[in-house]
């Protein structure tokens, strides 16, 4: 698994938020290392998926409103960084047209995964339209998730990327203190029944603790 170090030095750089500030966090070793460990592990994602987890997902694109930056960045690794413990991402290659799901874990203390989780809520409120320069104009509406996890939030963006189609469904969601974050792309369309699929495996990867 060549790519694996990639889940280890995004965990270990998390709570600096793989880039940046790390105040008010501290590292839990243990978790830190079953993170990455059950992200790299046989991960129970659905059928067409490479169980090879991959280097955390990144943004194809930069959003230029806060709110939305806000909404995509856990999947990448980057979670809120008040209380936070513990954190690891990966990524993972689907075998529809340019379809691929990032999972991103992050622990905390003190009660912080629902006040985070709230705080994202009101992104996603927030957040309406991601466009740039470059032809990505993508259109958010709720995306409804029931049964996910303790609480859970969801969007679907559907539009262009770079003026090529492009679709993405992203899960936000509390297991008791880990905060689950999902991001599920694809050229055209992402099937809805996959990214809840895609949701309760990475739900089931927080709950493995």
């Amino acid at each position: 698994m060549r790519r694996t170090p990639g889940i280890i030095l995004c965990g270990l750089l998390a709570l600096a938020g793989c880039g940046g500030e790390g105040a008010g966090s501290f590292v839990d070793a243990h978790a830190m290392a079953h993170l990455r460990e059950v992200l790299s592990k046989q991960p129970p994602l659905p059928d067409g998926f490479t169980a090879r987890a991959e280097q955390a997902w990144r943004m194809p694109f930069r959003p230029v409103d806060q709110n939305c930056r806000t909404l995509l960045d856990p999947a990448g690794g980057r979670a809120p960084q008040q209380a936070l413990t513990a954190q690891a991402a990966a990524s993972y290659r689907g075998d529809e047209l340019g379809e691929q799901a990032g999972v991103g874990l992050a622990r905390y203390a003190d009660g912080e995964a629902g006040d985070h989780l709230d705080a994202l809520a009101e992104a996603l409120e927030s957040c309406r339209l991601m466009r740039t320069s470059s032809g990505t104009d993508l259109r958010l509406r709720e995306l409804e998730v029931e049964g996910v996890g303790d609480e859970a939030v969801g969007a679907r963006l559907r539009g262009t990327l770079n003026g090529y189609p492009y679709a993405m469904d992203v899960v936000l969601s509390r297991v008791d203190d880990t905060l689950v974050s999902v991001v599920h792309t694809g050229m055209n369309n992402v099937d809805a029944g996959r990214t809840r699929r895609v949701v309760d495996a990475a739900v089931s990867m927080a709950g493995a603790y």
